[in-house]
């Protein structure tokens, strides 16, 4: 279950009128807090990022479906996520979830990592893509701050 501060900062964005992505955003970051302070791992930065948007689909926030080149396994947990708004999983099945991450390294969360991750998604999208984000992150600033 997300944190009550999470959930806060997700409506707040909501209210805003936000983008589903930038709700999900404080869903990622509070994974990738639970990764630093040592609560769990993740295989990688990309699944730490994932159990994150998972979190946000359980929690309502209505996002795209994964990508068409995903794995089956990813888009049918993505659809029961969805499905599975509000309710809780079985405890079973979360403690096997926690125990299989336990595992894992705490890398993932690391600087490096979520910059190395945050350059290669960069790298596979098309310039004119890059460019059109600039602009709209130069659109939200303040007009003292373009300057």
């Amino acid at each position: 279950m997300p944190e009550k501060e999470t959930l806060d900062k997700a409506r707040k964005a909501k209210r805003e009128g936000k983008a589903p992505t930038t709700q999900a955003g404080a869903f990622v970051e509070e994974e990738i807090e639970h990764i630093r302070e040592g609560k769990h791992g993740a295989r990688s930065t990309k699944q730490a990022i994932a159990i994150g948007l998972s979190k946000a689909r359980r929690a309502g926030v209505k996002l795209p479906p994964p990508p068409k080149s995903a794995s089956e396994r990813t888009k049918s947990s993505a659809k029961s996520a969805t499905r599975r708004k509000g309710k809780r999983p079985s405890a079973a099945r979360s403690r096997a979830a926690k125990a299989a991450l336990k595992d894992e390294s705490r890398s993932a969360a690391s600087p490096t990592a979520l910059s190395r991750h945050a350059k290669q998604v960069a790298r596979r999208r098309p310039k004119s893509a890059r460019k059109a984000s600039a602009k709209r992150a130069a659109k939200t600033r303040a007009r003292t701050a373009r300057r």
